[in-house]
């Protein structure tokens, strides 16, 4: 750790060191997010008990989200500030889905957010990165053995249903080999066609991939609130929007790289425009003129 990193940590913790912090979650979280700040900054993470966050919306589809991502962390942490009486909470949330890139390779993007009504402003830290959701449609139990042992059974938790996708009888939390012998030939039984569909389990406590993730949107948020608004002087001055728009070298038209990152301080308003790319012209093979 640099010394520019130390004082930022020692500034944080002159705003939330012993403080207690609400972490409203179901599948463990907890043990992945307050190490990380317990060391960082001194705070005091208070695990919230007594709310079922699957009503918010399940990675297994029973349930489905109505808020986008962001603003269902946001419930989640209001939620746990309010059951605790804090001024100060947090929560995460996580999403799966096609990568940005190619559309062809899962991709996991994690959001924590923080909210602090003693400075009336909200802190955000995320990661994204190649996730682990897969899924088979099978009846053969050596296919399913294969499928298992390649998304990392039995560390990588299984969900087993009958039929489809979408088939309401639903097996969770399958992380031992006999368990998931015994429910596949079962739920192969249900319908006549033997099929079962397999999937790894989104949730956390049973993803360790998506734990990784979980733990580096934290470490992201530590980060934020480690950088202080040149303004108002209260943490999370951070980046809100990357702009695309460097020009192209051939034509000087905007292209979709970035050029500036846009930073805000959530309290004040405060925001600055900071220079992205260290180059000043884009390869037109970025351009939508030179290269439709």
């Amino acid at each position: 750790m640099n010394t520019k990193e130390y004082e930022a940590k020692g500034e944080i913790r002159k705003f939330y060191e012993n403080k207690p912090i609400s972490l409203l979650t179901k599948h463990k979280k907890e043990k992945i997010i307050a190490p990380i700040l317990a060391e960082a900054i001194g705070c005091h993470v208070t695990l919230v008990l007594g709310y079922d966050t699957d009503q918010l919306g399940t990675f297994t589809r029973e349930i489905q989200r109505i808020d986008n991502q962001i603003d269902t962390a946001r419930k989640k942490a209001r939620i746990g500030m309010d059951l605790l009486g804090l001024s100060l909470g947090m929560a995460s949330e996580g999403s799966f889905g096609p990568d940005p890139f190619t559309g062809l390779m899962p991709w996991n993007r994690e959001l924590i957010v923080l909210i602090d009504d003693d400075m009336e402003t909200e802190i955000i830290g995320q990661a994204q990165g190649p996730g682990n959701q897969q899924h088979l449609l099978t009846s053969d139990w050596h296919e399913a053995v294969k499928f298992a042992t390649r998304v990392g059974f039995p560390d990588q938790y299984l969900i087993v249903r009958p039929e489809n996708d979408n088939n309401p009888k639903i097996h969770k939390d399958i992380n031992e080999w006999p368990k998931f012998k015994s429910i596949f030939f079962s739920v192969a039984s249900v319908f006549a066609t033997g099929q079962v569909f397999i999937e790894t389990d989104g949730r956390a406590h049973g993803n360790p991939e998506r734990r990784k993730m979980i733990a580096k949107a934290t470490e992201d948020l530590v980060n934020n609130m480690g950088s202080f608004c040149p303004a108002c002087g209260i943490p999370g001055f951070s980046m809100v929007q990357r702009l695309p728009g460097l020009p192209c070298m051939h034509c000087g038209r905007p292209t979709r790289i970035i050029y500036a990152e846009l930073w805000l301080c959530k309290k004040c308003g405060e925001h600055e425009k900071r220079e992205f790319s260290e180059e000043e012209r884009a390869d037109p093979m970025y351009c939508d003129f030179c290269n439709p």
